[in-house]
């Protein structure tokens, strides 16, 4: 198993946990006193070790053997989806429109039917009433999927376990056979593009998520900086109308409209685009076996 990519207090407790070793011992393999100890658990995921207490960590985690190392892996996995119940628990008392599937777990929130401005056109379209995540599909959200269906993981997955740090970051390296495989699995679709643009521009016809206004600061284009995903629920300033998050950058995603022989239509520009590719009315495409380290998806269900 890979290094933890950074130790946190809460990093910290989940070892001792899989370990299954008492304050006083853990501490001492670790090569600190039980009250530095106490105090890393504390301050949670608030605390941020020295690189010489990482490098202990990581000597432990790797000579710990497999079985201690797939206990760390699943607790983190546990912690991650227990995180992620918390912030849905939120989204759920803020907005009555927002539901929890019921197979996968994620909030989704209801588009009524009606009109909608698309292209850069403005071309007025009806889509029915649909329901779309409300977030992209995280890492952790495709891991319990690859449990269940024994689906291969993604590329950059080591030892075919996502990597800490990444749980709340859209799931990348995926076809659009994967994505259709795991919209299949919990009973959803792929977004047609034209769902996709109604949920991202509103009935008006926004240019942006969030208005008229060119703001790059609003979501992970190129320009950022960055240089790879973010957790989904950064950019809070970007979201569209309906409440829903991440459809200017952070990740291309795949729709179920093919453009073309074996080719589906790509939608909301990524981490990798300049700023310019951002609005949602652009049109994009890709080959259903492409897979990238800037490409996931996200789904829709009946209302």
């Amino acid at each position: 198993m890979a290094g933890v990519t950074r130790w946190t207090g809460r990093e910290v407790l989940l070892l001792r946990e899989a370990l299954r070793k008492n304050g006083k011992d853990f501490a001492a393999m670790v090569g600190v006193s039980h009250r530095q100890l106490v105090t890393w658990e504390g301050r949670g995921a608030s605390i941020r070790l020295r690189p010489d207490n990482q490098e202990a960590l990581d000597t432990l985690l790797a000579r710990a053997g497999l079985a201690v190392q797939q206990r760390f892996a699943e607790l983190l996995t546990e912690k991650a989806a227990a995180e992620q119940d918390e912030r849905a628990e939120e989204l759920l008392r803020r907005d009555p429109r927002s539901v929890r599937h019921p197979v996968d777990g994620k909030i989704m929130v209801t588009v009524d039917e009606g009109i909608y401005l698309s292209g850069a056109e403005g071309i007025p379209t009806w889509v029915g009433t649909f329901r779309i995540d409300i977030f992209p599909t995280t890492n952790a959200d495709y891991e319990r999927f690859v449990r269940a269906t024994g689906q291969r993981p993604p590329q950059h997955w080591p030892g075919g376990r996502c990597p800490d740090g990444l749980f709340d970051h859209p799931v990348v390296w995926v076809t659009w056979h994967d994505a259709t495989a795991y919209a299949r699995w919990c009973g959803k679709a792929l977004p047609t593009a034209q769902q996709w643009e109604k949920a991202a521009r509103g009935s008006k016809g926004r240019v942006y998520p969030w208005g008229d206004e060119p703001t790059a600061a609003k979501c992970n284009v190129s320009e950022a900086g960055i240089g790879a995903t973010t957790p989904v629920a950064r950019y809070q300033s970007g979201v569209s109308p309906y409440g829903v998050y991440d459809l200017c950058g952070n990740t291309w995603e795949w729709c179920s409209t093919e453009e073309g022989p074996g080719r589906y239509a790509l939608k909301g520009s990524a981490f990798t685009s300049p700023f310019e590719r951002a609005a949602p009315s652009l049109r994009n495409a890709a080959s259903a076996t492409m897979r990238d380290n800037d490409t996931g998806f996200r789904c829709v269900s009946a209302p």
